[in-house]
């Protein structure tokens, strides 16, 4: 199992490494994050919260959203709304309201547990608008996307048994047939 953690982990990093990669996106940009610990470890979502797996998940997205210059925001479970959990530089920064509540591994998830634990200042805010994000285990992260969303295929597919699922955003086209586009927003 102690392997199985490990892979978990490096898998979860090369994915992350690959989205934001392929993102290009600004220093200090939003990169947000959900993650079924139980489609993980195989089990249908929200039954067999694991937080060993979270914490091993939470590392590797981490370490690559801390090595592009992004904050990391975290998806909280269905019962907490889908909330999130960032730091409260990010919170401040973007504008985004506190609200108050603490994730635990049932009511919030392992995931969400995890980035409370191992953010410098973690907050909870209900929205945000991030530059890209990762579904771990069909979690629907959509919601906490900017507003064009463009599918990014990487390397890994899987983390455990979860399908894996990333996004970048990119502005909007606006105009018609005479308009004219900048290739670098695209």
């Amino acid at each position: 199992m102690e392997q199985d953690i490990m892979e978990i982990g490096e898998a979860a990093y090369r994915a992350a490494g690959e989205l934001l990669a392929a993102a290009r996106l600004e220093q200090g940009s939003l990169f947000v994050v959900g993650c079924s610990t139980s489609e993980v470890a195989g089990e249908k979502i929200g039954s067999a919260s694991s937080p060993e797996i979270a914490e091993a998940v939470f590392a590797g997205v981490y370490m690559a959203a801390q090595e592009n210059g992004v904050y990391l925001a975290a998806q909280c479970c269905e019962h907490l709304n889908r909330a999130l959990i960032l730091e409260k530089a990010a919170a401040e920064k973007f504008g985004y309201e506190r609200v108050n509540v603490v994730p635990m591994p049932k009511a919030g998830g392992s995931f969400a547990t995890m980035a409370w634990q191992y953010l410098r200042e973690p907050v909870a805010v209900e929205h945000i608008q991030a530059a890209a994000g990762m579904d771990i285990g069909n979690t629907l992260i959509g919601m906490h996307l900017k507003e064009v969303a463009v599918p990014v295929r990487v390397s890994v597919r899987k983390i455990g048994e979860a399908n894996v699922v990333c996004a970048r955003t990119r502005a909007k086209y606006i105009g018609g047939e005479r308009a004219v586009y900048d290739a670098g927003l695209a």
